[in-house]
């Protein structure tokens, strides 16, 4: 049996990437922004801070959906973030408050795919501090925008257990999109998890840019540092 004539057969396929070389690993400095810095861990200068921020959640509903449970004693976080520290993936980073020049969450570049230009962003955990404010956002945009503008990554991605619908609402807000659905992804704390996946293409990324430079103008918040349009209505 003879195949059919294809003139095509053998030949690329799918949209070229021009002269395409992968991207360098994240270095290690400050991303400097109006309300916070998000800085590489350093563990002697952030660690108790990181723990007393966090001990402001006395439930440990911050690490629900996290890989560890809630750190009760200090020695104990000192040496998880002591062991984080050693590794360049995940690259854990200490987001700052400038107001206070408290350490008051962290966030890691991790699966950092050079050769395809992908990245995640991963293992955030923000203290009561720094939830539901204007740096809590800034420091998301800070490191989009290494990924995306300082090291030319193609594809920057946002993964969650799909039970967690405030990771999933921040993902939508920040201007992810949906991909769907891992079945059985994983087994974490004795349980399965379903794993949602979203993304940011760098095709999508101006646009999304654009919204968070917006939204982050001081001419977007009153006195009282109430926002004036949401961030999902600003990237057009």
């Amino acid at each position: 049996m003879t195949s059919p004539h294809n003139d095509d057969f053998g030949k690329p396929v799918g949209h070229p990437v021009e002269n395409w070389t992968g991207c360098a690993l994240p270095p290690r400095n400050d991303m400097v922004g109006q309300h916070v810095i998000v800085s590489p861990l350093d563990v002697d200068r952030d660690a108790q801070q990181l723990f007393d921020a966090n001990s402001a959640a006395t439930d440990g509903s911050r690490f629900t959906y996290l890989s560890t449970h809630a750190f009760d004693d200090f020695a104990a976080y000192r040496a998880w973030l002591e062991g984080m520290a050693a590794n360049s993936d995940p690259m854990l980073h200490t987001i700052i408050d400038k107001a206070t020049n408290k350490a008051v969450g962290v966030a890691a570049f991790m699966r950092i795919d050079k050769a395809n230009g992908v990245v995640e962003i991963g293992n955030i955990n923000y203290a009561p501090a720094l939830s539901k404010t204007i740096g809590g956002t800034e420091a998301m945009f800070l490191m989009m925008n290494r990924a995306f503008d300082e090291l030319g990554y193609r594809r920057y991605e946002w993964k969650c257990d799909d039970q967690n619908a405030p990771s999933r609402a921040a993902a939508a807000r920040y201007g992810f999109t949906y991909e769907g659905i891992f079945r059985n992804h994983m087994v974490y704390k004795g349980r399965n998890r379903n794993t949602a996946w979203f993304s940011i293409t760098v095709e999508e990324w101006p646009a999304v840019r654009a919204g968070f430079e917006a939204w982050l103008s001081p001419d977007n918040f009153d006195a009282n540092g109430n926002q004036r349009q949401r961030l999902e209505d600003l990237r057009g």
